[in-house]
């Protein structure tokens, strides 16, 4: 019984010391083996305790540990919402969450999202500068948000660049179809060209005067001039003044055409 355990074990207390001290433990964290009571009473050594020790008379016990079963089955519930009414709440909603532990940790959360896709080549640098800003700006709510808008913006942006490569693609058909066009007249033109120089279209009448044209009757001089030299335009002609002596001269008789026909001298 536990009596006769408990008288048996009365006179341990030198060898329960003796094990604590070797085990480098309490008294209490002692565990002798009742059954054992006579043979561990005859040893008043540390080397007859560091013998029962090996033979398993003598036992250090285990530490005591708090059981975490009952706060596990809290937090789980916690976690689902049970416990959290405003009848457990202590401390106001910025205490118990502050709003800058929230932006922080939102703007981590889209600034390595941007990153990532930067990394990947999937939005430029302008683009995920634009983000930054847009983001540091308090404009997207969320993960998912900035998501929709990056896959929008390179929509937009693919959709423009299609647009332009179009309008490009038209601007040069247009001016290819002007450059035929342009290279077809001139050959139409070279071909009429020479036809146009051999034809002379005859002028029988002259042309009439009207009261603008200034009168271009040649003056004898220059009539004479012209039907020496053979070129009728009176302005290559550059002609002499004729002096006083010249006109006496061509006015006055010749004395012997006279002289001649009266057959005198």
């Amino acid at each position: 019984s536990c009596a006769n355990i408990k008288s048996t074990m009365v006179g341990l207390k030198i060898q329960k010391r003796l094990a604590a001290s070797i085990l480098k433990c309490g008294k209490s964290k002692v565990w002798l083996d009742p059954n054992e009571a006579n043979e561990i009473s005859m040893a008043n050594s540390r080397q007859n305790i560091r013998k029962l020790i090996k033979d398993g008379l003598v036992i250090k016990k285990p530490p005591m540990m708090h059981t975490r079963f009952r706060a596990r089955a809290l937090a789980a519930a916690k976690r689902k919402g049970r416990h959290m009414g405003t009848g457990k709440r202590r401390g106001t909603r910025d205490a118990r969450m502050p709003s800058k532990k929230l932006w922080v940790k939102r703007q981590r959360v889209l600034r390595r999202l941007l990153k990532k896709y930067r990394d990947a080549k999937k939005i430029d640098k302008h683009l995920y500068r634009e983000l930054y800003l847009k983001a540091k700006g308090n404009v997207f709510k969320n993960k998912k948000n900035l998501m929709e808008y990056i896959f929008k913006a390179k929509s937009e942006k693919l959709k423009e660049k299609q647009l332009n490569d179009q309008a490009e693609a038209r601007r040069q058909k247009n001016r290819s179809l002007r450059d035929r066009r342009a290279a077809k007249a001139a050959i139409i033109i070279d071909e009429q060209q020479p036809k146009q120089q051999d034809v002379v279209v005859p002028t029988d009448k002259p042309s009439k005067k009207t009261k603008g044209d200034k009168d271009t009757a040649k003056t004898p001089a220059v009539q004479a001039a012209s039907d020496a030299t053979g070129k009728g335009s009176p302005k290559d002609i550059k002609t002499k003044p004729i002096s006083k002596t010249q006109e006496t001269k061509s006015a006055a008789p010749d004395k012997t055409a006279v002289t001649n026909k009266s057959g005198k001298k």
